[in-house]
């Protein structure tokens, strides 16, 4: 694949999961908005499997299991959490701090939406204790929001 190729890919992947940023921010979306985000994620994750790039391939996953739990569908949910934690594994030399207690997050997410509320609590402790672990302040204050919203969602 040329450099300019990878460059589009990449530019085409960073603008499409940014975009689905705003509609998950819409707190109240039409009908036509979360088929826009549904496509919009899997566009997204499409474009980073042609970059190729480990974590930007698990961090597509976790945004599409995030949108299919805010849309309360359990299933492909799971499904996305679970392609987001086998290429956590795959790529685990490659990831930043901050990408394990995100995997987690969707895991307890999914579950929580799936009414699994035993482990959705179990890997939102993991995300808890990893998240503590971020060196970054912002990135930890972003992961540690995401994780709270849950905490929220679950009480």
């Amino acid at each position: 694949m040329s450099k300019k190729d990878v460059d589009l890919h990449g530019r085409l992947g960073t603008e499409l999961f940014n975009r689905v940023w705003d509609l998950l921010a819409i707190e109240k979306r039409t009908p036509e908005q979360d088929t826009e985000m549904i496509h919009t994620t899997h566009a997204s994750a499409y474009h980073w499997s042609q970059v190729g790039e480990g974590p930007r391939l698990a961090r597509a996953e976790w945004q599409c299991s995030w949108v299919y739990s805010e849309l309360e569908r359990p299933e492909p949910a799971l499904y996305h959490a679970h392609r987001c934690e086998a290429i956590c594994k795959q790529y685990a030399d490659e990831l930043e701090d901050f990408d394990l207690p995100a995997m987690h997050e969707a895991f307890a997410r999914a579950q929580l939406v799936a009414g699994n509320r035993e482990e959705a609590m179990h890997r939102l402790k993991l995300a808890t204790d990893l998240c503590a672990q971020i060196s970054d302040p912002e990135d930890r204050e972003i992961i540690q929001a995401q994780i709270d919203s849950i905490v929220h969602a679950a009480a």
